[in-house]
């Protein structure tokens, strides 16, 4: 029998005690032997769920027994969940969660205490929810080199930016009926901002980098809360839909790059498809070439079903996790992802009447006239260094700019 802790007990946490009871056959079966939840630590008590008496406000309950063998961390942010992270992997307890904040920010200290300690520290959960992409990488496509990864990542926003094309509403309306929907927080500046996609693209860069921790502050995030329906309705235009883009490239010949921004998709591209809080994740090997992984990236099951994988991987197999999932840092410290020497493409906007403005602007690099009617003058631009954008601008009155993906 391999006995679990849950450390939070919320939407998350509920739904792996949940995944866990019901296909308790199924698991037995598969594993061999019998996973069961033991102990559930959470400050509250939760008289009408059927774990109830599972629970206790104690931590040494679970960091005490030896009997238990994996901890399932649920409880969200970089500080309780640190500590008690820390407490299980130095008593040799595995670590799986779901936890993408604690995951970016401590990573390497947290998969070199886990190997330290002959046991395992998984995130499979971290990174588009019920979608399978952390094991993939490491196994899956392990004989590629990861050349390119462009997800959307955050439902939130995806639901968002879905609804004011669907629905024609506001930004301000649609993130309301995200709220409304459990989608959104009520404080939803992680997700809005890009904080949220900026914290899942660190993992995914340091995945592909062979473990070479790329760090959330070196990624640059842009968020949605400045789009407007104007934006929204300019995409059908150029035959495209608005979408928050998580990328890292990593090319020959090219500095490794990593960003967060909002992108107009083109049609042809499978993510321009996805709609509502749906995430997918399009990864480029270089020999493989490009593979799509898609699903449901929230939500109290398709989580915790991730979640749930991770329990049972981490009851098998230590070595191999341990060897191939260490993070390490540069020697010459963070690596530096510096947003300004991103090469990309861009939709560039003006008023009517301004397309001579925007090529003369523009002239020196490949340009195509996307749009030039009544409303609008747009011209894509490509490959432009990021930091010769703004300074281009500036000569066009109401002139503005969205990334662009073919």
């Amino acid at each position: 029998m391999v006995n679990v802790a849950i450390l939070g007990f919320g939407v998350v946490g509920s739904g792996v005690a949940e995944v866990l009871s019901i296909n308790a056959e199924s698991i037995t079966e598969k594993m061999g032997c019998e996973i069961k939840v033991k102990h559930i630590l959470d400050l509250r008590d939760f008289p009408g769920s059927p774990f109830a008496s599972l629970v206790t406000h104690n931590a040494d309950d679970v960091f005490e027994d030896p009997e238990v063998s994996i901890a399932v961390e649920t409880i969200g942010g970089a500080r309780i969940a640190y500590e008690y992270t820390k407490r299980a992997l130095s008593k040799g307890i595995s670590v799986v969660t779901s936890n993408k904040e604690l995951v970016s920010t401590h990573g390497v200290e947290l998969l070199e205490l886990a190997k330290q300690n002959n046991c395992v520290y998984l995130y499979e959960a971290a990174v588009g929810g019920g979608i399978p992409i952390i094991r993939p990488l490491y196994r899956c496509l392990a004989a590629n080199k990861i050349v390119k990864i462009a997800g959307i990542v955050n439902g939130t926003t995806n639901y968002i930016l879905s609804s004011m094309k669907n629905k024609g509403i506001s930004y301000e309306d649609a993130l309301k009926q995200a709220q409304l929907n459990g989608y959104a927080e009520q404080n939803p500046t992680a997700d809005v901002d890009g904080i949220d996609a900026q914290r899942k693209l660190s993992i995914l860069s340091t995945i592909a980098m062979n473990g070479l921790y790329i760090s959330p502050d070196e990624i640059h995030a842009t968020g949605i809360s400045a789009l407007t329906l104007k934006d929204i309705e300019f995409a059908k235009k150029i035959n495209s839909n608005l979408k928050l883009i998580a990328l890292f490239e990593n090319k020959m010949g090219i500095k490794p790059v990593a960003y967060v921004a909002p992108h107009y998709v083109a049609n042809t591209n499978l993510l321009s498809s996805i709609e509502d809080v749906f995430n997918a994740v399009m990864v480029e090997g270089n020999c493989l070439g490009e593979a799509i992984f898609y699903g449901q990236g929230a939500g109290m099951l398709p989580t915790a079903s991730a979640v749930a994988g991770d329990i049972l991987e981490a009851a098998t197999n230590k070595n191999f996790q341990n060897e191939v999932r260490a993070w390490h840092v540069s020697d010459n410290g963070q690596v530096s992802m510096d947003y300004d020497r991103v090469i990309v493409d861009i939709i560039v906007r003006a008023p009517a009447g301004k397309l001579s403005n925007l090529e003369t602007a523009f002239a020196d690099y490949d340009i195509k006239t996307m749009v030039n009617d009544d409303e609008d003058s747009a011209i894509l631009v490509k490959k432009i260094a990021h930091s010769e954008i703004d300074s281009r601008l500036s000569k066009i009155s109401g002139a503005s700019y969205i990334h662009y993906l073919k």
